[in-house]
């Protein structure tokens, strides 16, 4: 199999199966005997096409007389495919961008071959004279088709922020984010770790924020096949995400609770920080889920991990007042990650985001009650939406009075990056290089 068949692959599972993106590229990649070369070149052109999608689309419909609902999956996905490569990797040769995509188009679909060799060939003639949206007269609609968002998303991010700022931020959107991993400092050090990638070839950066944060240089794609992966040595977490278990500040010999725990990152940095000495407790609605976070637990030399099936939404009475710290890493809408999961823009739905906000203040709600008088509670997502953010926070405010703000944009400055005035923690993939993340930690009042 070569590597754009096995990219088509990923593509018409994302569409067909509606996998993520991250899970069916690992999948394939992992089960291929690709060379380092072609993994990324594979990367390359699932998250490329990924991102530009609206847009390919876009210039499918101008040159195609078929809608794309009446298009076989295989067969529009080695079209859009073809199309990444013509418009957008200059280094690939026009013909075989077109001769590659006709023979996969032969082999998964092999009526629509002579329709996808067509359109190829019609936008590689006329591709000086695509017809974008009148940025003018419909500035919404112009971002949505060049920067492949959907266009109820653009509006909402208008609502929020200045022109300059949405375009900006949908363009940072569609670019490939740093890849981090955490050193797991309960069985090495992080000079171990940078030692033992430099002799594996693998350049590394440190963070100027988090210690135990590395960059990895370029990126690599089998990560986890690594000895230091395998001997828990590493994890591999976001910045953004390991700064959550930083805020939370958890200290040797405390009972915390990780309400909302899998995949279990921030569960084990909890444990780490702990130096494995107290006890976490790990809460999911999945028993599949959890069973991830146990196996990310014994991987890293964890012990302190209990996990439980919970749902959040409900009230444990037996946990009333018995956490020194909880942490509300709540669903959200994703809309913070779309750099590292793009299909994320075409999933949602603009109703759907505006419903969630009820079941994150109803998980915070409970989760406040399981904390001490004096502990202190976090509330985290991945989403840059305030209304999943900032107005959940105030509305639960509003009705829980013993609760106060810890002002984290001073307490922990330097571990964050760029400046912040509000005592509350927005991260933006474009002012701060990292995935969008809201962060806020509020203490239970004596």
């Amino acid at each position: 199999m070569n590597a754009r068949e096995t990219a088509l692959k990923v593509l018409y599972s994302v569409e067909v199966d509606k996998a993520y993106s991250n899970i069916a590229l690992n999948k394939e990649l992992k089960n291929s005997e690709h060379t380092k070369l072609d993994k990324n070149f594979i990367t390359e052109l699932v998250y490329g096409t990924l991102e530009n999608l609206i847009y390919i689309d876009y210039v499918i419909q101008q040159f195609a007389t078929m809608k794309l609902n009446k298009m076989n999956p295989w067969a529009l996905n080695a079209l859009r495919l073809g199309i990444y490569q013509i418009l957008f990797l200059e280094k690939v040769p026009e013909f075989a961008a077109v001769n590659e995509s006709v023979n996969l188009t032969k082999k998964y679909a092999k009526r629509a071959s002579g329709f996808v060799n067509g359109v190829l060939r019609n936008i590689i003639r006329n591709k000086g004279n695509i017809n974008m949206p009148n940025k003018n007269e419909d500035f919404e609609y112009y971002l949505s088709i060049k920067y492949s968002h959907p266009k109820w998303m653009v509006e909402k991010f208008l609502k929020y922020f200045s022109k300059e700022f949405t375009e900006d931020l949908l363009r940072v959107n569609n670019e490939t984010p740093k890849l981090f991993i955490r050193v797991n400092t309960i069985k090495t050090t992080i000079e171990e770790v940078v030692t033992l990638l430099e002799e594996k070839g693998v350049e590394v950066e440190k963070n100027p924020y988090i210690h135990e944060a590395l960059a990895i240089k370029g990126g690599i794609s089998d990560l986890e096949e690594l000895d230091i992966y395998k001997k828990g040595f590493i994890h591999i977490q976001d910045f953004s995400s390991m700064l959550v278990a930083k805020i939370l500040d958890p200290k040797e010999g405390e009972f915390i609770i990780d309400v909302c725990s899998a995949p279990g990152g921030k569960t084990t940095h909890i444990a780490d920080l702990m130096k494995n000495k107290g006890r976490v407790l790990a809460r999911d609605v999945h028993d599949h889920k959890l069973k991830l976070v146990a196996k990310n637990a014994t991987r890293l030399g964890i012990d302190i991990i209990k996990t439980e099936n919970f749902n959040g939404k409900s009230l444990d009475h037996e946990m009333l007042e018995k956490a020194d710290k909880v942490l509300v890493d709540a669903p959200c809408s994703g809309l913070g990650i779309i750099r590292r999961k793009p299909e994320i823009k075409y999933r949602k739905e603009e109703d759907n985001i505006d419903t969630i906000t009820d079941m994150q203040l109803k998980i915070l709600s409970n989760a406040s009650k399981y904390v001490k008088s004096g502990g202190e509670l976090v509330y985290s997502t991945c989403t840059i939406d305030p209304n999943e953010n900032q107005n959940v926070i105030q509305r639960f405010l509003k009705h829980n009075p013993k609760f106060k703000l810890i002002e984290i944009n001073e307490i922990y400055k330097e571990m964050i990056p760029g400046e912040h005035k509000d005592e509350m923690i927005q991260l933006y993939p474009n002012t701060h290089g990292t995935d969008g993340f809201f962060i806020t930690k509020l203490q239970k009042i004596t």
